[in-house]
């Protein structure tokens, strides 16, 4: 694509042979101001930046920019947009002993015979123990002998066995009538089929969707299924990422090291633990067996819990972007479920109002502030939960607890508006950190299960505002802003906004021909 500073292989090309990789991103979601090639991958990933060195292009967003990219291609007769669809040969074959049997007995004199319906399905061996000398089933003559269907002489059985890909392109429809022994599937499926949400990495959206599809089709064709389509939503997961560290051995092997192995000393050399001599970072790429630098998510739940762990990675990124796992995140998330238990505990000791009795009373203003915010934000963590942008909601699970933390009290009011908040909070947060949010929710006597609750919504009377704010021009320049009375009427806000300093300094020893109020946006005084 010649764009190295935002694709992964022309990087790594321009890498390799020492090419100028230049910008033409600015990344704003980048966690660093200033674009460089070790920090490279926040540019790769990013789509809401705008174009920079990119002539008539510049100032455009990413996906503006293909499309005028696109535009200017077709205008020239150069090319244009398509959408290409295209199903690879599948190669289903396996020399493996784990997989589906491929229904075949193969005869000398018949040749390849298909085994007959009566005698379906045929049954592996379970006893079975790959040792790494190739295909067990090869090795089981009470497996392999067989007589042709057709001649009735000595046969051999296929001993190779299907993709497991096989397997999950249509699990989802037998789900559905898991116990019918006498066809794949039956009238079930109507009721269950297609499925709601589809969620996996990308590597199921090059694959496994496809053949899932195809598979769907293919049971439609044959009149088992009645359905095109076997998913109704999809949402690719993006990858999980971490650094890479190695070293090349004189017959030019690769031995990788786990980031956990290595430690960075002053001066930036990073060494590995066991031995202190040096090691070579590779960057950031996805986790992956081969190059050892995953995470066991065991390690992380012995350590922290596995609250901590599913809050850190639903917090860190939108489900479809790639993560860059980072021990401090995790501290971060830590510190954030101790103040909620601290915060918790503190109310639980203080005694409650019931925050039923907030619904149509009147708060104090820093009260009535913090209820609002709570349920602001709940109002926009709802809409994004219907997104699939959990990681806003995890923020704003943080947010509610900061505005419950700085709520004016103490007092029967600050505690109805506590107890209501920690109400709406622990149901927020039960699909991220089920257990901490059950233990406090029993704890403070809301219920006996959280996941039983209903689930928030704002209240619409918490989110109307006393008082709003206005910004006020002069000739058309803004020049600040003033907060009035919801209620105010014109000759109130024109009082109002003469009256503050900020504006008799623009308007002093002048004369004002004419006030313009917009309702609930600005003030322009033309002088």
């Amino acid at each position: 694509m010649g764009v190295p500073a935002h694709d992964e292989r022309d990087f790594y090309f321009a890498k390799k042979y020492e090419l100028p990789i230049k910008q033409v991103i600015n990344a704003q979601t980048a966690d660093t101001g200033v674009f460089t090639t070790d920090r490279w991958q926040p540019w790769y990933e990013s789509k809401d930046g705008a174009c920079v060195d990119s002539g008539k292009y510049n100032g455009l967003g990413y996906h503006e920019a293909v499309e005028a990219v696109a535009a200017d291609l077709k205008a020239k007769g150069l090319g244009e947009k398509q959408v290409l669809w295209r199903l690879r040969d599948w190669g289903i074959s396996r020399q493996r002993y784990w997989g589906t049997p491929i229904p075949i007995i193969h005869c000398a004199g018949c040749g390849d015979v298909p085994v007959p319906d009566q005698d379906l399905p045929v049954v592996l061996p379970e006893d079975c123990v790959p040792d790494g000398t190739g295909n067990p089933l090869a090795k089981r003559a009470e497996f392999i002998n067989c007589k042709c269907p057709q001649c009735g002489k000595p046969a051999r059985r296929e001993t190779d066995t299907m993709d497991t890909f096989v397997d999950s392109s249509w699990y989802y429809l037998r789900f559905a009538c898991p116990d019918n022994a006498k066809s794949m599937v039956d009238e079930r499926v109507k009721y269950w089929l297609p499925v709601d949400q589809y969620i996996g990495g990308i590597e199921h959206a090059i694959l496994h969707l496809l053949y899932s599809r195809f598979w769907t089709r293919v049971m439609r064709d044959l009149g088992l299924v009645k359905l095109d389509e076997p998913f109704a939503n999809l949402l690719t997961q993006g990858m999980v990422l971490n650094e890479i560290y190695f070293r090349k051995g004189g017959s030019g092997r690769i031995t990788y090291y786990n980031p956990l192995e290595v430690e960075t000393r002053a001066g930036g050399e990073v060494v590995l633990k066991s031995d202190g001599q040096p090691v070579e970072a590779g960057g950031i790429g996805t986790m992956s067996k081969s190059r050892n630098n995953g995470v066991d998510p065991q390690d992380l739940i012995d350590h922290y819990g596995a609250d901590i762990a599913r809050f850190f990675m639903m917090f860190t990124s939108p489900p479809e972007d790639t993560l860059l796992w980072s021990e401090a995140g995790v501290e971060g998330a830590a510190r954030f479920l101790r103040r909620l238990w601290a915060f918790a505990w503190e109310f639980g000791n203080t005694g409650t109002t019931s925050a039923a009795a907030l619904r149509g009373a009147a708060l104090p203003a820093g009260l009535a502030a913090a209820r609002r915010e709570v349920h602001a934000v709940l109002k926009q963590a709802n809409y994004d939960i219907g997104r699939h942008q959990f990681n806003t909601v995890a923020s704003a699970a943080m947010k509610i607890l900061n505005a419950l933390e700085r709520a004016p009290g103490p007092g029967p009011a600050c505690n109805a508006v506590q107890h209501e908040g920690l109400s709406v909070l622990l149901r927020l947060l039960s699909p991220i950190t089920p257990h901490i949010s059950h233990c406090l929710w029993r704890e403070l006597k809301f219920g006996d299960d959280v996941l039983t609750a209903p689930w928030p919504e704002p209240d619409p009377a918490a989110l109307i505002e006393d008082e709003v704010e206005l910004v006020v021009q002069v000739n058309g320049k803004k020049r600040g802003e003033v907060r009035v009375p919801r209620d105010a009427d014109r000759k109130a806000i024109e009082s109002l906004v003469l009256a503050d300093p900020a504006v008799q300094k623009h308007v002093a020893g002048q004369t004002i021909k004419k006030v313009v109020v917009v309702p609930g946006r600005l003030v322009n005084l033309v002088v």
